[in-house]
């Protein structure tokens, strides 16, 4: 760049080069934190943005001007449907990287169509068998083991689609032994939001940012346009030169691709938390209660946690209102399974897959429970 007759700092940043659209649309998580659960639980889950809307909390933050005050906050909800477990991954120690050591798969449900994404899996019956059996002989060598999830689209309000998303996701806490043992034992089973992630906590969301197509140096860095008196014969929305004589160099600002980045939001507070249950009524019929689990009042939590039946007016103040605004949301529609609400904006469109990781660096503040949540916005987003 040029020299300025006043400093300014350099534009966009060089730690995100090459700027090029992602490789694969649903992100692969390239790094995973170090927990201490006392029980084995995966460590992400795959999610679908459904759109925004506002809330008023009391803000339980210490030592903040507003705390015990209502504070209004922006929120995404991210429509989570529970993953099944296709199979289990487990690694040994190779130099200072991790080898694939053996697999083990489940039967897929029919309704899951995962042919649809994996044309040619076939499963021999002694195949579970044969996996315990290596990792018995390779035990003292495991060093990582992991889950390979396959999202229910299906179940999601907003989609359309029927192939399934599938991610590999790390197992934290316990022991090594107790690892493996829940991997095999969750074969075949669902995964759901509130097994993963804690209402109040944090999370990191890895996703594909919204796409620009290419676009020039105005838009793309932010850089300032040129005078319209200086070298506006060449135009004006362009920077005055590209490198000082030797070719175009990598750090400066240059056209091309704007968006569809893959991108990692750390430390995104969850605000809300919910899970469809059903409950058993009384006299012995079924019923179904739209969100329930964190949003709920004690009634919700305690037959969430203890399956306890509930009357007619305990379930009445179990249930909540539903958190699709009026209309659904804009490209998306009606949130039908569970979901988390998330403090902020998060990348991407509606409908993009998105992964909730547990946060790999979490903040200092690690806060006990969610903030009290006043005014949930349902008006019309359109």
């Amino acid at each position: 760049m040029a020299r300025r007759k006043f400093s300014a700092p350099r534009r966009g940043s060089l730690g995100v080069r090459p700027r090029k659209r992602a490789a694969e649309f649903v992100p692969r998580i390239r790094s995973w934190p170090v927990v201490d659960f006392p029980e084995p639980r995966p460590l992400a889950l795959l999610g679908y943005k459904a759109g925004m809307t506002h809330v008023l909390m009391i803000d339980d933050r210490a030592g903040t001007p507003t705390h015990g005050k209502e504070i209004f906050v922006p929120v995404t909800v991210v429509e989570v449907p529970p993953m099944v477990v296709l199979g289990a991954r487990f690694y040994i120690k190779y130099g200072t990287a991790n080898r694939a050591l053996t697999e083990a798969w489940a039967v897929p449900p029919k309704e899951l169509e995962v042919w649809r994404r994996v044309k040619t899996l076939s499963i021999p019956e002694d195949h579970v068998e044969k996996a315990r059996k290596k990792v018995e002989e390779y035990k003292d060598y495991l060093s990582r083991v992991s889950l390979i999830l396959a999202s229910q689209p299906k179940l999601a309000g907003g989609l359309s689609k029927k192939a399934p998303d599938i991610i590999e996701v790390a197992i934290g806490g316990g022991e090594l032994a107790d690892r493996v043992e829940y991997a095999f034992g969750m074969l075949g089973k669902q995964v759901r939001v509130c097994d993963v992630l804690k209402p109040g906590f944090f999370t990191d969301v890895i996703g594909v940012t919204k796409g620009k197509g290419f676009q020039g140096v105005i838009k793309r860095f932010g850089v300032k346009e040129l005078p319209r008196w200086h070298k506006h014969r060449k135009g004006s929305r362009r920077i005055g030169s590209r490198s000082p004589g030797i070719g175009a160099i990598s750090p400066t600002p240059q056209a091309g691709q704007m968006g569809f980045h893959r991108r990692t939001e750390y430390n995104k507070r969850i605000l809300m938390m919910c899970c469809n249950t059903s409950f058993t009524l009384a006299e012995g019929k079924d019923r179904k209660v739209a969100q329930t689990g964190f949003l709920c009042n004690e009634y919700c939590l305690k037959a969430c946690k203890e399956g306890v039946e509930l009357g007619k007016e305990e379930l009445a103040r179990a249930s909540i209102e539903t958190i699709t605004p009026k209309g659904g949301f804009p490209h998306y529609g009606i949130v039908r399974s569970d979901f988390v609400v998330l403090a902020g904006s998060v990348q991407g469109p509606p409908k993009r897959p998105l992964v909730l990781r547990w946060p790999v660096r979490p903040p200092d503040w690690a806060p006990e429970e969610p903030p009290k949540i006043v005014y949930i916005s349902l008006e019309s987003k359109i």
